[in-house]
């Protein structure tokens, strides 16, 4: 194999993409990802062989993307951090053995990162991430992973929240936390995060309403000791009570 670089793009907005991230893609002869992800960084990638597909064909880029590095340098992209829910751990999984040092991953911000930045500093302690999507995980068993975070007192984000075919999810989760915690904790929305669209709203576990929540949104829930101040969210590290 040549080189293949797995991207992190970001929340999606060029400026908030790593330099390293914009040298690989310099350096790039092909360009692999969702259609969707091809499209915002377009100004990047003038004149550079793409490959792109649509939604849910995610195993088929990235054999695509193996097939191509083989005699090309490649790069496949994923908005936030590829090793959060993107492409990198497949590419692993599918590449051989022997081409596994070919293999860089560059990293980006986490939308759960990105979604924090805009309401204040609600993952200042110990954190988690759960995806609420059971294409690749049983309900049960995400139910069961958001019951133990609540009862651990992380902060928690969650990642695809909302969906046509999931509906409920959300409230249930949101309710199961409930259990453990505060009417008073503190639930952010965050919509777009620093991308085109950007939304968010702030809540708590009482007045909180899943309205406005898709696929493009994080919700994260505060700990125990989470507080808003002047509409902004913040979970306290403990500095001032040391």
């Amino acid at each position: 194999m040549k080189k293949l670089y797995v991207i992190g793009m970001g929340p999606g907005g060029i400026e908030h993409m790593s330099i390293k991230a914009r040298k690989a893609l310099e350096e790039s002869e092909v360009i692999v990802g969702y259609v969707k992800y091809i499209d915002m960084i377009k100004s990047l990638i003038e004149g550079k062989e793409v490959y792109a597909t649509g939604m849910k064909g995610e195993e088929e880029r990235c054999k695509q993307a193996l097939s191509m590095a083989e005699s090309k340098t490649v790069s496949i992209v994923s908005t936030g951090d590829a090793g959060i829910y993107g492409m990198a751990g497949l590419i692993l999984e599918l590449c051989k053995e022997e081409d596994m040092d070919s293999v860089e991953v560059i990293p980006g911000i986490t939308a759960a990162s990105a979604a924090a930045s805009m309401v204040g500093a609600p993952l200042m302690h110990d954190n988690c991430n759960i995806s609420l999507s059971d294409l690749m995980t049983p309900y049960s068993l995400i139910k069961k992973r958001v019951e133990l975070a609540a009862s651990a007192d992380f902060v928690i984000s969650l990642y695809n929240p909302k969906s046509k075919g999931r509906p409920n999810y959300l409230r249930e989760c949101i309710d199961i936390i409930k259990t453990f915690r505060k009417g008073s904790t503190p639930v952010a929305i965050v919509k777009n995060a620093l991308r085109d669209g950007e939304k968010k709203e702030i809540f708590t576990l009482d007045t909180f309403e899943d309205t406005n929540v898709d696929m493009f949104t994080i919700v994260i829930i505060g700990n125990s000791e989470s507080y808003i101040k002047a509409n902004k969210f913040l979970t306290p590290r403990g500095y001032l009570s040391r």
